[in-house]
C-alpha cells in the first residue's frame, strides 16, 4: 500500500503504550483501539514490540491504518510483523520518552513499570493519556472501552483544533 508523505505528515499520530504480556481483554482492547485509530484517519505510533504494541498494530493494518515503532534495540527486524516504519534506538527503555515525545496523545492499555515511565514522561511533556486496564494513577483518564477513548480523543483533537484557530 503506497502512503502519500506529504498526507502522512500531517496526520495527528496517536501512541499506544502498553504491557508485552497482557492479560486476553486487554488484548482484545488494544486490536480494537489500534483499528479505531486507523478508522479516524490517525498514525499509530508504539514501541512496535510484543503484547498491546503488537496487537493495537495488528488492529490498525486490518483498516488500512499506518504504524510507526520506536524500538529500543538496534534492529528494524526486532518490530513486530505489522510495523511499516521501524525505527531503531539501542535506547532501550530510554526510547520511552521518544514514543511520548512523537505523540499527540496516548492511550495506555495495561502494562508494568515501562509503561508507567512513559505515563510519567507524557506529564512532563504535558501530553494527555486515556487509560484501558492500566496504572489508576493520576494523570491518566480512565475510560472502559476503545469506543469511548477514540471518541475521546477525537474530541481532544477538535478541541485543540478550533483554539488554534484563535491563537
Amino acid at each position: 500500500m503506497a502512503f502519500d508523505l506529504n498526507q502522512l505528515s500531517q496526520k495527528k499520530r496517536v501512541g499506544v503504550i502498553g504491557g508485552n504480556l497482557p492479560d486476553p481483554d486487554s488484548l482484545k482492547k488494544a486490536k480494537k483501539m489500534g483499528e479505531l485509530i486507523a478508522r479516524n484517519g490517525y498514525i499509530l505510533l508504539s514501541g512496535g514490540m510484543k503484547g498491546v504494541m503488537e496487537a493495537s498494530a495488528k488492529g490498525a493494518k486490518s483498516a488500512n491504518g499506518f504504524v510507526v515503532a520506536i524500538l529500543p534495540g538496534k534492529q528494524k527486524e526486532e518490530a513486530n510483523p505489522y510495523v511499516d516504519i521501524a525505527i531503531p534506538t539501542g535506547l532501550g527503555y530510554m526510547r520511552n520518552a521518544l514514543v511520548v515525545l512523537n505523540s499527540d496523545v496516548l492511550v495506555a492499555i495495561d502494562g508494568h513499570y515501562g509503561t508507567l515511565s512513559e505515563i510519567a514522561y507524557s506529564q512532563i511533556y504535558n501530553k494527555k493519556v486515556f487509560g484501558l486496564n492500566t496504572w489508576d494513577i493520576k494523570g491518566i483518564i480512565s475510560l472502559s472501552s476503545p469506543e469511548e477513548v477514540i471518541n475521546r480523543i477525537n474530541h481532544y483533537f477538535q478541541k485543540r483544533s478550533s483554539r488554534d484557530l484563535f491563537e
